[in-house]
């Protein structure tokens, strides 16, 4: 790269987030894909929801072509400065994942797992009681 290539933060970066104006960052590189959003086959949402992060993952996961990675370079703005790139950066508008609730402690799971197997033993051993007691009450009564 030459030192006239553009540097931008990661915030410069980010504010170019919808239609009209969509920069994606892929592999240290600023692209300004404005203009390929109607082109691209995957659809242009796919381009706007990989704004405001760091889309090279979600670019090496499609695999894409080496005709591609060439037509990018056409949309070559710049750079990013590497140390303004948060971890794990998620834009205001993503809904958070629901949160796991607590689990229980080893007791309670212990005591669920013994009326598991003991419920269906006491239901078995009604049925049981109950065939047995219908049979002694009829015998009884046939024997009047």
């Amino acid at each position: 790269m030459s030192s006239s290539t553009k540097t931008f933060t990661f915030e410069e970066v980010a504010k170019h987030n919808h239609r009209k104006d969509c920069w994606i960052i892929v592999k240290g590189k600023v692209y300004d894909v404005t203009p390929f959003l109607d082109d691209h086959p995957g659809g242009d949402e796919v381009l706007v929801t990989s704004t405001e992060k760091d889309a090279t993952t979600d670019f090496e996961d499609i695999g894409h072509s080496d005709s591609a990675v060439e037509m990018m370079e056409t949309y070559f703005v710049g750079e990013v400065e590497t140390t303004s790139i948060p971890a794990v950066h998620v834009p205001k508008n993503t809904p958070r994942p629901p949160t796991q609730a607590p689990a229980h402690d080893n007791q309670s799971s212990g005591f669920v797992k013994i009326l598991q197997y003991l419920v269906p033993l006491l239901i078995l051993g009604a049925a049981f009681a109950l065939q047995y007691y219908g049979k002694k009450t009829k015998s009884t009564e046939s024997d009047n």
